[in-house]
């Protein structure tokens, strides 16, 4: 290589942050050709991970080095949710989480490169796609070796749980969860519930946190959440909460 191509190597090893995906998308804007990465691969300065993607040689790499390639260079809105992003914020550890699973939250019409789903990350990845939260709302940002991405907050986090319950996700352990999220900010949640399109998720998250006894619930202005009408049958055969009007496992509503 020339110097020329030598000096572009040396911007690209220095400005990078180790532990990340670089697509091949994205280094086409940053003025590396595909000719130019095709260079690098065969110098042994980078190698592919499946089309469209390069890491470098001899970094070790994670899903969320993933992550970081699908929000910072392709712009996407996918990001690590429910009881993955509670556990990564240390909220979900005492409930032994599952470490060889990741659960990604994205909006509907975007889905994962096929070198991110192809890819052996090392944990299983279930990703989910829906509208019922706006795609920027309720997010904050995680830093992680030396790069940063965007994770769903705990707020957030615990409705994508309610999303994903009873079928996915138990209803029991929810709201184990939402009884240790004692210091979340009501207008942060107020607007997370108002924006939120799911009756399920917000009944589930109100009963919930009221049955904790959180304080900030009782600054909650419930007159403006839109809370819909009839009943919601979360559970076949459960108690009925008059209140919210659903029916939920006689378990959960026994629960102290």
């Amino acid at each position: 290589m020339n110097a020329e191509k030598i000096s572009k190597l040396n911007h690209l090893l220095s400005t990078s942050p180790a532990g990340v995906v670089l697509t091949s998308s994205w280094l086409n804007k940053q003025g590396y050709s595909q000719s130019l990465q095709k260079q690098y691969r065969k110098s042994q300065w980078y190698r592919t991970i499946g089309t469209g993607a390069l890491i470098r040689e001899g970094d070790k790499i994670d899903y969320l080095g993933g992550i970081y390639a699908l929000q910072a260079q392709l712009g996407m809105a996918i990001h690590p949710g429910a009881k993955t992003a509670l556990a990564l914020q240390g909220r979900a550890h005492y409930l032994g989480f599952n470490e060889q699973r990741a659960t990604l939250f994205g909006p509907l019409g975007e889905k994962l490169p096929k070198w991110y789903e192809c890819y052996d990350w090392g944990v299983e990845i279930n990703a989910k796609s829906s509208d019922f939260l706006p795609r920027d709302l309720g997010l904050v940002e995680l830093e992680h070796k030396s790069f940063k991405i965007s994770v769903s907050s705990p707020a957030r986090a615990i409705m994508e749980c309610l999303y994903l319950a009873p079928q996915h996700q138990p209803l029991l352990e929810v709201y184990e969860l939402m009884e240790g999220l004692n210091n979340l900010r009501p207008l942060a949640v107020q607007k997370l519930l108002e924006s939120c399109t799911s009756v399920k998720v917000k009944r589930l998250f109100l009963y919930m946190a009221e049955k904790a006894g959180h304080d900030w619930f009782n600054f909650l202005k419930l007159e403006k959440i839109d809370l819909g009408s009839g009943k919601r049958v979360i559970t076949s055969g459960g108690s009925l909460n008059a209140k919210y009007q659903i029916m939920i496992p006689r378990e959960l509503e026994s629960t102290k």
